[in-house]
């Protein structure tokens, strides 16, 4: 096998793992919060506080990766994951399952930077957009599969054989990362970590995100409030570093810009979608976590099958448009998914579900190959740590909508029969605040296409 597609098998397989880690757990959280006691809003924080620790990691993992080694940073990340995945089935309480998602969430910020940075470090400009998609199929692959896995494993096993399921593989990897692949990319050999900038943009970034979630209290905007102050602060003093952690002097070039804010959107738009799914299928529907599973199977594969034909068709046509199309479409099955209630017919659902498959498959490849190309080749690591960014910060304010819905219409209460009309009414809201937002994505996309990015 050639060196260029053994590193995109690896990081194919991290990929799918990464968001294995994340969705699989998600489908399984109602059996978590029974046997812990948690409370809606508790539930909610088993995915947002490992989003939040992700998009906090990923600005200075640019950084890191990029002056110790890819290869070496992702080893020690694949280490750090397998030894937390195994402490976390010891644990006892909520508390120490969320500690455990924190770390994880450090392993996984690592992995998600490096990865996405070898594969275009490895393929030529030409091939790049090819190899992205096959890499962003892996990630879908692991949306598709994660839900029925998860509800399988769960339901026959428990939850702890969820959390386990990647140990064996990532082994394999990481032998293969040991033994086969010879090469190793430093870009800032001789570059400082910029501690300081990383820092202000962690702070910032955890008060932003914690106070968005708590918005309806006076504390929280006062959080939210002081985190875009520190971001602010953040971007004036990396303008004047020599060795920025972040170069926020990429975002003066418009299509680098307009790609990354496309990105936000969408995942502020798209990521809570399934909670809402999973929410209504075994709360509303009371189907147990393996038939859930099955059925939530439907949107990922519609992105498994539109991933690695929308990356092909990047390299050939304008992008951007692509993009546009994708969430335009994923803006229809929005719409669709605010009418869910308890009378919601499956036909309907499904229906829904593959418009925004299709959506979120045509929209992802095209625009990280947009983003990805728009800067010079040294700065990959960079660009990889952005889209990571982007997606994870999106990730976890689109859970910060719906937490932050939920106490507004329910309270911190457990989900249980007499609140399911307040839990549908909550997820009615928030998809129909994501309609506003999967339309900002497209017109970010369409902004795009008049931009002029750096030369590959």
């Amino acid at each position: 096998m050639k060196s260029e597609n053994l590193i995109l098998l690896i990081c194919s397989v991290l990929s799918f793992f990464t968001v294995f880690a994340v969705n699989a757990v998600t489908v399984v959280i109602p059996t978590i919060a029974a046997e812990f006691q948690m409370s809606n809003i508790v539930q909610n924080w088993v995915t947002i506080i490992f989003l939040l620790v992700v998009a906090v990691m990923s600005v200075p993992g640019g950084q890191i990766s990029g002056k110790y080694g890819l290869k070496k940073v992702t080893v020690l990340s694949i280490v750090l994951f397998i030894i937390i995945s195994v402490v976390n089935v010891l644990v006892t309480s909520s508390e120490q399952f969320l500690a455990c998602r924190l770390i994880l969430g450090i392993s996984l910020s690592l992995i998600n930077v490096t990865s996405m940075a070898m594969v275009v470090s490895a393929f030529k400009p030409q091939e790049r957009g090819k190899a992205l998609g096959i890499n962003i199929t892996a990630v879908y692959i692991g949306l598709s599969l994660s839900p029925f896995l998860g509800g399988v494993l769960n339901y026959n096993l428990g939850w702890r054989s969820v959390v386990l399921f990647g140990v064996p593989f990532l082994f394999v990897i990481l032998a293969l990362l040991l033994f086969k692949v010879k090469d190793e990319w430093i870009t800032f050999e001789n570059v400082p970590i910029d501690f300081k900038g990383s820092l202000i943009y962690g702070i910032g970034m955890v008060l932003f995100i914690y106070g968005f979630t708590i918005l309806n209290q006076t504390f929280g905007v006062i959080l939210t409030v002081l985190g875009i102050v520190f971001l602010i602060v953040f971007c004036l003093i990396e303008l004047k570093q020599d060795n920025p952690v972040f170069d926020v002097r990429f975002f003066k070039n418009r299509q680098f810009l307009s790609a990354n804010f496309a990105s936000l959107c969408a995942y502020l738009a798209t990521y809570a979608v399934t909670t809402i799914l999973n929410y209504h299928l075994q709360y509303i529907k009371g189907f147990d976590s393996q038939i859930a599973g099955i059925i939530l199977l439907v949107a990922p594969i519609c992105q498994v099958i539109l991933a690695p034909i929308a990356g092909r068709l990047s390299d050939r046509h304008v992008p951007q448009k692509l993009a546009a199309i994708g969430m335009g479409l994923g803006t229809v099955s929005l719409i669709l998914f605010s009418f869910l209630s308890n009378e919601t017919s499956f036909e309907f659902l499904i229906v829904a579900m593959v418009l925004y498959g299709i959506g979120f498959g045509l929209f992802s490849p095209p625009n990280t190959n947009v983003i990805m190309g728009s800067v010079p080749p040294k700065d990959t690591s960079v660009a990889s740590a952005a889209v990571s960014t982007m997606r994870t910060v999106g990730q976890a304010m689109s859970m910060g909508i719906l937490t932050l819905i939920f106490a507004f219409v329910m309270g911190n209460v457990p989900i249980v029969e007499k609140y399911f009309p307040l839990l549908i009414q909550s997820c009615q809201i928030t998809c129909i605040i994501c309609v506003v937002l999967c339309l900002a994505s497209v017109f970010a996309s369409l902004v795009g296409i008049k931009s002029n990015g750096a030369s590959n």
